[in-house]
C-alpha cells in the first residue's frame, strides 16, 4: 500500500520531463493499485476471528532499543487506508481533467502520490516514531501541494503558513512521544493498551499529571494537523492550492490525521479525564468557530474550508467521548471524506466552468447548465446538513446524542452548530446554483468532462448510503472493537429523540433563513459591509490578528532585542577589545623610529631609572 504510491512519486520526480506524457496515468495507477491492496487486506481481516484482527507486519530494525519499523493492520488502520486510497484515487482521476492544461501536471501527480504514501504510513505505523515520520511526510507533501503554483505569492505564503503552524503542533507531538518512551519504555501501540496505562497508574509507576500532560501534548499535535483551535489559522489560506489538493487535504488525508491520533491514543485519554474533557471543549469550540466563519465567506472554497474545520470539530468531540464516541467519530470521518470530497471537487468543477472564479456572488443559476455537478453537490450538501437517511444524518446525530449523555452543555452547543451548518451550506447552494445569473460577460459555464463528473457521481453515492451502513446495527462499532474497545452498553439509533428532532428543526430554520436571504432575495454582486459580527467572521474570527499580537510581534521585538544585544553586547565586547589592542599597539608603534640616537637615549633613560631604583632600595 505504501510502496506503490511512493514508487510512483519517485519515478515521476526522478524521471523529470521524460514522464510528462504518461505521468498522470502512472500516478492514478499507483493510487488505484494501493486501493486494491487495501481492499484485499480488508477482506482478509474480515475472514479472521475477531481476536486475530490485529496483525503486525515487522519490516526492519529502525532505532535499536527504541522503535522498530513495522506496520499494524487492524480495523482502525484499514478503515483509514480504504478511505485514503479510495477517495484519494477518485481525486487522482478527477485531477486528470482539472489539471489537463497545467504544464507541471506530472509533478502535481508525483506530489499527490507522495501525499497518499505519507498518509498511509501515518495510519499503518505500529508505533509513534513511525507514525511521526508519516506525520512529517504529510506536512512536507501539503507544503508542496498548497504552494504548487509557487509563482503566486499568495500560494507560497499559504504553504509556508501551513508548514510553520503545523510545526507548532508537531512540537507538542514530539514532546508527547519523548514522555511516553521515558515513562513506559516503549512507543509501540500494542504495548500501550488501556490495561498498561491503568496498571502503571495504580502501581504508582506514573502519576496522573504525567498521563494528563501526555494527553494534552497529543491533543496539541492533533490540533495542528486537524486545524482545531488555536492552530486553525492555516486551513483557509490553504485554499490557494489547486482544488484537488483542497479535496485531498480536507476529505481523505491531512485534517483527519489529528482525529486518528486521538482515537489511536485512546488509552491515555481514557486514563486522563481532564485531557479528555479538553478534547471535547476544543471540538465544540472549533465546530462553532468554523460554522460562523462559513456564514460570511463569499469564496466558495473558503466557505467549504470553514465547513471542514467545523465538521472536524464534531469528530474531535466524538473522539473525546470514549469508545462510544470513537465509532461515531470515525463514521463521521469516513462519511465526511465522501461528501466533502464531493463538494470540493464540485467547487472545482464550477471554477473550471467559470474561468477559475471563486466568488459565489458572481455565480447564480448554474443548475441549468451544470446539472451533474449541481446534483452531486446538492447530495453532498444534504449529507452534511444531516438530511434524513443520508450519511450525516446518522453519523453527526450519533455524535450529538452521545455528547448529550456526557455533558448537556456540549451537546446543545453541538446542536446549535448543526443549525448554523444548515444556514451557511444552504447559502452556498442558493448563491451558486439558483437565483439570477450574475456571471461575468466572458463566462460561458458548461458541464465538466466525464473524467471529472464520474468521480463526483461515485462520491455522491457514498454520501447517500455509507452513514446508514456504518451506524445501523452498530456495524462499524463492532468492527472497530478489536482496535478501540467496545462500550459496556451498545447505543441504539433514536431518530425521534429530543436532540435529534431539535437538530432537524434548527437545520430547517437555517435553510429557511438562507432561502429568504439568498434564494428569494436578490444577491448583490458586491458584498455589503455587514455588521461587526459579519466582519468578525470574514476575518476568520481575528485568528491571524491574535497570532500576530501574541506571537509574531513579541517574536519580532525579541529578535530586535537579541540583534541589539548581539551587536552592542557580544560583538561590542569582542570588537571593543580588538579595537583597544589595535589602538594601543598603534600608539606603541610610534616609539619604534629606526634612529640609533633615539634608541641610545632610550637605553640611557632606562639605565638611569634602574640605577635610581637600586640606590633607592639600598638606602631603605
Amino acid at each position: 500500500m505504501i510502496a506503490l504510491p511512493l514508487l510512483g512519486a519517485a519515478v515521476l520526480l526522478l524521471g523529470g520531463r521524460r514522464t510528462d506524457r504518461w505521468g498522470h496515468l502512472l500516478g492514478v495507477a499507483m493510487s488505484l493499485a494501493a486501493f486494491v491492496v487495501a481492499v484485499a487486506a480488508f477482506v482478509e481481516i474480515l475472514g479472521l476471528p475477531e481476536a486475530q484482527r490485529r496483525q503486525g507486519v515487522a519490516l526492519y530494525q529502525f532505532i535499536p532499543g527504541i522503535a522498530d519499523m513495522g506496520l499494524l493492520i487492524d480495523p482502525l488502520s484499514i478503515s483509514f487506508a480504504l478511505l485514503i486510497t479510495g477517495v484519494g484515487s477518485l481525486i487522482h482521476i478527477y485531477s486528470i481533467g482539472y489539471m489537463s492544461h497545467d504544464q507541471d501536471r506530472r509533478r502535481f501527480f508525483a506530489y499527490l502520490n507522495l501525499f497518499v504514501a505519507a498518509m498511509l504510513l501515518l495510519v499503518l505505523a505500529d508505533n509513534y516514531v513511525a507514525l511521526f515520520i508519516g506525520w512529517e511526510g504529510v506536512g512536507l507533501a501539503s507544503y508542496l501541494l498548497i504552494g504548487f503554483w509557487q509563482f503566486k505569492p499568495s500560494a507560497a505564503a499559504a504553504a509556508k503558513k501551513a508548514f510553520i503552524v503545523n510545526r507548532v503542533g508537531d512540537f507538542g507531538l514530539l514532546i508527547a512521544i519523548f514522555t511516553i518512551f521515558t515513562t513506559f519504555g516503549t512507543v509501540a501501540f500494542g504495548e500501550l493498551s488501556g490495561q498498561t496505562v491503568d496498571g502503571a497508574l495504580q502501581s504508582g509507576g506514573v502519576s496522573q499529571g504525567t498521563i494528563t500532560a501526555i494527553g494534552l501534548l497529543l491533543l496539541l499535535g492533533a490540533c495542528g494537523k486537524s486545524a482545531q483551535l488555536p492552530l486553525q489559522s492555516w486551513l483557509l489560506d490553504a485554499m490557494e492550492g489547486p482544488t484537488p489538493v483542497s479535496a485531498l487535504i480536507h476529505a481523505a488525508t491531512m485534517v483527519t490525521a489529528g482525529v486518528y491520533l486521538v482515537v489511536r491514543s485512546g488509552a491515555f485519554f481514557e486514563a486522563a479525564p481532564t485531557a479528555q474533557l479538553v478534547v471535547t471543549i476544543v471540538g465544540v469550540a472549533t465546530l462553532l468557530a468554523g460554522a460562523i466563519i462559513g456564514c460570511a465567506k463569499d469564496d466558495i472554497k473558503k466557505g467549504l474550508a470553514g465547513s471542514t474545520m467545523s465538521q472536524i470539530g464534531y469528530m474531535m468531540l466524538g473522539a473525546g467521548l470514549g469508545p462510544v464516541g470513537y465509532a461515531f467519530a470515525i463514521a463521521h470521518l469516513i462519511g465526511h471524506g465522501f461528501f466533502k470530497a464531493n463538494m470540493f471537487l464540485g467547487a472545482g468543477s464550477v471554477m473550471h466552468a467559470m474561468n477559475d472564479e471563486v466568488d459565489m456572488r458572481k455565480y447564480g443559476g448554474l443548475f441549468s447548465v451544470m446539472k451533474v455537478t449541481a446534483a452531486t453537490f446538492i447530495v453532498g450538501y444534504l449529507a452534511i446538513i444531516g438530511f434524513p437517511l443520508l450519511s450525516g444524518y446518522f453519523t453527526k446525530d450519533g455524535i450529538i446524542e452521545t455528547a448529550m449523555h456526557h455533558n448537556q452543555i456540549l451537546g446543545w452547543l453541538a446542536v446549535l452548530g448543526a443549525g448554523i451548518t444548515g444556514f451557511y451550506m444552504s447559502r452556498m447552494i442558493f448563491m451558486t446554483f439558483f437565483g439570477k445569473k450574475r456571471w461575468a460577460d466572458d463566462a460561458h459555464p458548461h458541464e465538466s468532462p466525464s473524467v471529472m463528473t464520474v468521480p463526483l457521481i461515485l462520491l455522491s453515492i457514498g454520501s447517500i448510503v455509507l452513514g446508514a451502513f456504518m451506524i445501523l446495527d452498530n456495524r462499524l462499532m463492532r468492527f472497530l472493537a478489536p482496535a478501540v474497545g467496545l462500550p459496556e452498553k451498545l447505543p441504539g439509533f433514536h431518530p425521534f429523540s429530543v436532540p435529534g428532532l431539535t437538530t432537524l428543526a434548527l437545520v430547517a430554520v437555517g435553510v429557511v433563513l438562507a432561502w429568504f436571504r439568498y434564494g428569494a432575495a436578490e444577491v448583490p454582486r458586491v458584498a455589503p459591509r455587514g455588521s461587526f459580527v459579519t466582519t468578525f467572521a470574514r476575518r476568520d474570527l481575528y485568528g491571524d490578528a491574535l497570532n500576530e499580537a501574541l506571537f509574531m510581534r513579541p517574536g519580532q521585538w525579541l529578535a530586535r532585542i537579541a540583534v541589539f544585544f548581539d551587536n552592542r553586547g557580544i560583538d561590542g565586547l569582542v570588537n571593543g577589545l580588538a579595537a583597544g589592542i589595535g589602538g594601543t599597539s598603534g600608539r606603541l608603534r610610534r616609539i619604534q623610529t629606526g634612529y640609533v640616537r633615539s634608541y641610545a637615549l632610550s637605553i640611557l633613560f632606562g639605565a638611569a631609572v634602574v640605577v635610581g631604583a637600586l640606590l633607592y632600595v639600598g638606602n631603605m
